[in-house]
Order: C-alpha cells, then sequence, then structure tokens
C-alpha cells in the first residue's frame, strides 16, 4: 500500500455522528445559559414549574432532527420565552393503514382534552387545573376523521386514525 493511501483518511459514519453531537452540544450550552437568564429575571405567572427537553431522532428521511418540547422556547429569532401553555412531546407513527399520534399530556382530566384534526393538521389543547397544553401536529398523510378512536389513560392521549385521501374541513374528535 502507497504512502497516500496510507495518510489519506476516509470519512466515515462516525465522522458525521461525532459532528452532529459536537454541533448539538455547543447549542444546547448556548440554549441553556440563554434559559438560565430567562428564569432568573422571569417568573412563571402560573407558579408551575418549568419545563424544558429536547427529543433527537432520525426521520424516515434518514436526517436527524432535534424537537424541543415543554412551556420554555427558543424561537427562531434566538428569543427565549416562557409560556402558561406546555407543548407536549409528539410522536406520529405510521402502521400499515393507520396513523397513531400520542402525546404525554399529565395532570389533566380527560373531559379537559380537546382533539381536533383538519386536513394533516391534529390540534391537542387541554386546559387543566393547574396546567395547560398545547401543540399542532403535522400527519405524514390525509387521515378519515370519522375513523378517529381517541383514549387517555395514565397522562398519555392516543389517537389513531385510518388513512385516507381529501379531508379538508374540521373534525373534534371525543376521548373516551
Amino acid at each position: 500500500m502507497s504512502d497516500d493511501r496510507r495518510r489519506r483518511r476516509v470519512p466515515d459514519i462516525f465522522d458525521e455522528i461525532n459532528e452532529f453531537m459536537r454541533r448539538f452540544e455547543e447549542e444546547f450550552e448556548d440554549m441553556e445559559k440563554e434559559f438560565e437568564d430567562v428564569l432568573r429575571t422571569t417568573s412563571s405567572s402560573t407558579g408551575n414549574p418549568y419545563y424544558y427537553g429536547v427529543r433527537v431522532y432520525v426521520g424516515p428521511d434518514g436526517v436527524p432532527h432535534i424537537e424541543q418540547f415543554g412551556n420554555i422556547k427558543k424561537e427562531k429569532k434566538g428569543k427565549v420565552v416562557v409560556s402558561d401553555e406546555t407543548e407536549p412531546m409528539v410522536d406520529v407513527l405510521e402502521h400499515d393503514d393507520e396513523v397513531w399520534v400520542i402525546a404525554d399530556i399529565p395532570g389533566v382530566e380527560k373531559d379537559q382534552i380537546k382533539v381536533s384534526v383538519a386536513g394533516r393538521t391534529v390540534t391537542i389543547r387541554a386546559d387543566g387545573d393547574k396546567r395547560k397544553y398545547y401543540k399542532e401536529v403535522e400527519l405524514p398523510t390525509e387521515v378519515d376523521p370519522n375513523s378517529a378512536k381517541a383514549t387517555y389513560k395514565n397522562g398519555v392521549l392516543e389517537i389513531k386514525f385510518k388513512k385516507s385521501q381529501g379531508n379538508k374541513k374540521g373534525f373534534e374528535i371525543k376521548v373516551d
């Protein structure tokens, strides 16, 4: 083997992962500093705790994504905002002819949860005595709102839809 081939390093997937993690850690440290500054100067109007998290996942396109959730947000312009409404962590899964939406919304009663769907957007709103949640979820495909089955148990909301074509009208879903 020639010296040139030994000296040349072929990039591999681990280089890309390491670079992604390095950038993620830098961004997270910057956000953490900004959040600490905001929390020192701001108090939650409801007296509820501050809640922040990120979820890192690889999407169906093979690209890593970072998604924020909680009641503290860093907006696109870089400003940190504290809200009375918490954005819950939500998973959207496709199973054969169904789409499942699973949301973590503890601390509310099922009659305080409102779920609606219009086109490919599901809106989840929960207005509890001490906690409030709000999230608009983009679905990967059109769904049949008449097929929706929503259940709430142990702080987890599960909504199951049959896939469909052409749902443009809004539709409210009953939570069992």
